[in-house]
């Protein structure tokens, strides 16, 4: 993990000003004022200080300097190879910030070196050798939706990390989020394990997102660091949000604003009902068996089955599905006989898979069961609930 690259020049860092004459000769003393001899030695002070350990390698690495003009940075590792890097102005007047053009890695010994010329025209110098953490674990996670690929409106961005998450404040606050269309987006956590981002409305139609996670260096928490930066594109296509009601029994599909299908439908019995709230699509099946041990009702017990069913839209990960149901055409319409899916008939099935992607809406409303339990149940979440679930107040 070491880098190794040429020695960094930071050229004249203009930190704070010496004292020349306008042509670059020395100007001779007017009575009353100090002569170079008289001025100020340069003094500089680094952080991380000399001697420290455990230092995360994204933590910055500064500079300050009074009465001088910062000269040479250098760092090198703990085999005396330099390490590339360049210096800008610091957040406050006369310090400067040396950022490697690779990461520092784990586990390793620096030596930071700062040479400085001061008022009275004389170098100095200042080193600090310091060491960075080694981690117990290290650890990147997964993200969906996947690089390049395309989704509806109501797909959220979801970071799943392998152990427990100790400081949420901490990575939350290297998850940033750029859109096309800007947005109000939030992060939330969902579990120690698990935080989402989406907008208090759905995702504006037709808008590229970006997800840059810049983990790396960043303490978990609990012994767990990043293991390395990932960024994840992706792009959000048509708005489709289609609307089932199992009151009416009838199911409204639309692209963009406009209504293009109106079907007769049949949601979950009483028995068996359909979860009320706005579903995401997450996966498609043109064949499909149904089968009821998936939730945990043996296949062969009463109230059981296993039944397959073509053209499978999945609406949640409690067995939801928008599917076709030739046996059950007479009852679509005017009852609700399913095991809590949306019955239609083959051919507006076959229509509503063609024209269906992963992160578009179904809103099921009217049903007797209640809200949605899903791993994605994120817009039945009122907004204001939805934010206190971020680590960032």
């Amino acid at each position: 993990m070491r880098r190794t690259a040429a020695l960094v020049t930071a050229g004249v860092l203009a930190l704070l000003s010496g004292c020349t004459g306008g042509d670059g000769e020395t100007s001779s003393a007017a009575p009353g004022t100090s002569s170079p001899a008289d001025a100020a030695p340069a003094q500089l002070s680094l952080v991380p200080a000399d001697g420290t350990a455990d230092v995360a390698p994204a933590d910055p690495v500064e500079i300050s300097v009074t009465d001088g003009e910062l000269e040479d940075v250098t760092v090198t590792d703990d085999a005396g190879t330099e390490v590339a890097g360049d210096v800008a102005d610091g957040a406050t007047e006369g310090t400067g910030v040396w950022t490697p053009r690779e990461p520092l890695a784990y586990g390793t010994t620096y030596t930071l070196t700062a040479t400085a010329e001061g008022a009275d025209d004389q170098p100095a110098q200042a080193t600090s050798t310091f060491t960075t953490v080694t981690p117990e674990a290290v650890t990147t996670p997964s993200i969906g939706p996947l690089d390049g690929q395309t989704v509806g409106v109501g797909m959220p961005i979801r970071v799943y990390f392998e152990q427990p998450v100790g400081d949420r404040a901490a990575v939350e606050s290297r998850l940033r989020v750029t859109s096309s269309t800007p947005t109000d987006g939030v992060w939330s956590w969902i579990s120690d394990t698990e935080v989402h981002f989406r907008p208090s409305q759905y995702w504006p139609a037709d808008t590229d997102v970006t997800l840059h996670a810049d983990l790396y260096g960043v303490d978990f928490g609990e012994g767990v660091w990043g293991e390395k930066d990932r960024t994840v594109s992706f792009h959000v296509g048509e708005r489709h949000v289609s609307i089932a009601d199992a009151s009416t029994h009838r199911m409204q599909v639309y692209d963009g604003d406009r209504l293009v299908q109106d079907w007769p439908m049949s949601a979950g019995s009483p028995d068996t009902p359909s979860y009320n709230g706005p579903h995401v699509v997450t996966e498609l099946n043109a064949d499909r068996v149904m089968d009821s041990s998936t939730y945990g009702v043996p296949a062969d017990s009463p109230g059981g089955y296993r039944t397959p069913v073509q053209w499978a839209v999945r609406l949640s990960d409690n067995g939801e599905f928008v599917h076709a149901a030739p046996w059950s055409v007479a009852q679509q319409g005017s009852a609700n006989v399913s095991h809590g899916c949306i019955n239609l008939s083959t051919e507006n099935a076959r229509w509503f898979y063609d024209f269906s992607q992963p992160g578009d809406v179904v809103e099921i409303r009217n049903s007797d069961a209640g809200p949605l339990t899903s791993s994605i149940a994120d817009w039945t979440v009122p907004w204001d609930e939805w934010r206190a679930g971020s680590a960032l107040k």
